[in-house]
């Protein structure tokens, strides 16, 4: 218990900031689209890149299964439902060990 305990609190933190990279990925994705960012600036640049790598592996499987839906990528959100599943999950866990 002494190891098990931080490692679920470390996975449940990991997983609620990646669920905030998504987040903030998607929001970067709609103001390129949109021109309001300039991705010629080699710093928002970085910025897209590093998150697009981060993101994608996950996005990428998603979106094979998923049909697009008229131009909206709708990924994201179902990424984002799983993780917040996983979180339930592993907060449940960590709670059963805790009483157990």
């Amino acid at each position: 218990m002494i190891i098990i305990d931080p490692l679920i609190r470390v996975a449940i933190i990991a997983v609620d900031l990646y669920i905030w990279v998504i987040i903030i990925g998607a929001i970067l994705s709609w103001l390129v689209a949109f021109n309001i960012i300039n991705t010629t600036n080699q710093f928002v640049y970085t910025i897209i890149d590093f998150l697009y790598r981060i993101t994608e592996p996950a996005l990428r499987p998603i979106r094979k299964v998923i049909p697009s839906f008229g131009g909206i990528d709708v990924s994201p959100i179902v990424l984002i439902l799983g993780l917040i599943f996983l979180q339930m999950v592993l907060g449940n866990l960590h709670r059963a060990l805790m009483t157990g």
